[in-house]
């Protein structure tokens, strides 16, 4: 393992790249240093700070994009590139805590997600691979199917399209044989799989179009300043009527009262080199308890995530984002496992990066506390893309408003099931 490694380019192997970035344009050149005021500053180039700087953007304010790197450097330009619905929670286990019209408001905020997605892509030509062949997660034993069928019956009482599938109809979607131990699914024929880099970076370049400004700078610490704030960066300080934090894993080193409440965790993945088709839709199983996931790209490579559970502590607390062998020789194992004529593959690229959890599965979005002029979100326990377009678009109008906008209600800070995560 530690020799295929090394036959990548040696600034790879060191940034952990993962293959979104290394197969999109990072358009560093068209970051620059950042002003000495904004209206409106968003930290974090990821999907949700990047949506958000698009919407005040395409509104005609003044905003400024802070990120320490990149655009889709984080958790985005790192994922599986999987458009879904829904929590992180299992609807009916979200249904039975929080009550039916939450957690159906919930289902409803990712719906729309999706649909606001793909008005943007279409309005702004965004070129990222955007397709929907849909979501399948694997059932491995009869008691999961089981669970699948009681999930499938909440989903669609609250309006998402989703079918609970036998075997055969698995063995229709994949394109090489199955093993036993796969004894159907669960299938979400709308969901969608995208290239997440070239994604984040053409709503960034959509933004810049709507006059946006985009910034290179580690942002330090927040403080009061006149009726706005001033953001203390690596190259100056920015002031600004207006702040929205979307660092997701890097929130509390920004925002330090949020800390153990948005918790870092690191995830990892590979991607083997491409192959002739044999996945047609985004493909998720529980190999292991904290998840499996794959899709075959346009250009045949399997980006394959998970594995989380051989990592000491599940990886919840670490801040690198470089790939270890144990977690990764687990990832080798997957495929062969569940397919067994998948036994050559060869992995061409293996990375790792920073997601933040919070102790109840759901993200956090508020004001940032004792500010007035502040907000965040953060905390999506791996499953940002199905919030990031729509939770842009509300933290945009909290932004110009001044007030939480009630989608945002049940993300709320003051919940009484967020609580620290032990790490």
């Amino acid at each position: 393992m530690q020799a295929d490694r090394q036959r990548g380019a040696a600034h790879e192997l060191h940034d952990s790249v993962s293959y979104w970035q290394k197969t999109s344009e990072a358009q560093k050149e068209q970051f620059t240093d950042p002003p000495s005021r904004t209206d409106v500053a968003v930290i974090g180039g990821g999907i949700v700070g990047a949506a958000t700087c698009y919407w005040l953007a395409r509104a005609g304010i003044e905003v400024t994009l802070l990120e320490r790197s990149w655009a889709a450097y984080g958790a985005t330009g790192r994922n599986g590139g999987f458009v879904t619905f829904g929590s992180a929670e299992a609807h009916p286990a979200l249904i039975k805590r929080l009550g039916q019209e939450v957690a159906r408001s919930i289902l409803a905020l990712t719906l729309e997600n999706k649909r606001l997605l793909k008005q943007v892509l279409a309005e702004e030509e965004i070129a990222c691979e955007y397709r929907e062949p849909g979501n399948l997660v694997l059932a491995l034993s009869e008691r999961q199917l089981g669970e699948m069928e009681q999930t499938a019956t909440a989903l669609r009482a609250d309006g998402c399209e989703v079918q609970v599938i036998k075997r055969e109809r698995v063995q229709d979607l994949i394109l090489t044989p199955l093993s036993e131990q796969i004894v159907g699914g669960i299938f979400f024929p709308d969901a969608g799989l995208v290239h997440s880099a070239r994604l984040v970076q053409g709503i960034v370049s959509a933004a810049r179009r709507y006059g946006a400004r985009t910034s290179v700078a580690t942002v330090q610490r927040l403080l009061p300043e006149g009726s706005g704030l001033a953001i203390h960066t690596s190259l100056g300080t920015v002031s600004a009527g207006a702040v929205v934090v979307a660092a997701n894993a890097w929130t509390d080193q920004i925002v330090p009262d949020l800390a153990g409440l948005i918790t870092p965790v690191r995830g990892q993945a590979l991607a083997y080199a491409p192959v002739a088709p044999l996945f047609v839709p985004g493909v998720g199983a529980s190999v292991t308890p904290t998840g499996e996931y794959w899709q075959q790209t346009m250009d045949g490579s399997i980006v394959l995530g998970g594995c989380r559970a051989f990592a000491q502590g599940g990886d919840v607390g670490v801040r690198e984002q470089q790939p270890t062998d144990e977690v990764q020789t687990a990832l080798e194992k997957v495929l062969p496992q569940l397919f067994p004529a998948l036994t050559g593959l060869q992995v061409a690229q293996r990375w790792a990066g920073l997601m933040a959890f919070t102790s109840d599965y759901l993200p956090v979005a508020d004001r940032v506390p004792a500010s007035e002029r502040a907000w965040f979100a953060g905390g999506f326990n791996g499953h940002g893309m199905p919030f990031g377009i729509r939770f842009g678009q509300l933290l945009a109008e909290a932004a110009t408003s001044g007030k939480l906008p009630s989608a945002l209600a049940p993300f709320s800070l003051k919940r009484p099931s967020l609580v620290p995560m032990p790490t």
